[in-house]
């Protein structure tokens, strides 16, 4: 756990784009809400897998977005008993349950649904916000964490002088 939150504060230090690491982290929360028992879980995180992020935003974020998610359930559960009861798709959910394996998904169950609905609907609020954090780190934040003098103090030892050179 902790090479994933010294390779995240490499990222904000580094010279990659701030939107792949706001990107990461948008995505991590979708797939972080949603339930891991289901194969569009798994066929979302494959297809993430390759798409050009910081995966450790990414695996943070999936990490984050499951230990709310679990507080958050009867919200997914109204949203997506919405989504799903809303007359207008009921033909398209019904004519989905007849492909095969489409089943496999679970997109039918309630707090499924209402996770990967409120999880898109977040994503671009998320979006600028780790954009303005990123901006803050960058320019306020990082400079002064590198000058202080805890830091100073751990590179001065040695175990933790090696994990901090990592940063």
């Amino acid at each position: 756990m902790l090479n994933y939150i010294i390779n995240l504060l490499k990222a904000l230090n580094s010279n990659s784009k701030p939107s792949q690491i706001a990107n990461s982290f948008c995505i991590g929360l979708i797939l972080g809400f949603m339930p891991k028992n289901n194969l569009l879980w798994y066929i979302l995180l494959v297809f993430f897998a390759f798409v050009r992020i910081n995966k450790t935003g990414y695996l943070i974020m999936i990490l984050a977005g499951s230990l709310t998610a679990s507080f958050l359930d009867p919200l997914f559960d109204t949203v997506g008993y919405a989504v799903l009861t809303f007359p207008k798709f009921q033909s398209f959910f019904m004519w989905l349950l007849d492909v095969p394996f489409v089943g496999f998904t679970k997109f039918n169950n309630t707090i499924v649904c209402g996770s990967l609905v409120l999880g898109i609907l977040c994503y671009i609020p998320l979006f600028f916000i780790m954009l303005g954090i990123i901006h803050l780190w960058r320019k306020f934040i990082a400079p002064k964490f590198n000058d202080s003098k805890l830091l100073k103090t751990i590179y001065k030892l040695p175990l933790l002088g090696k994990i901090a050179s990592k940063i």
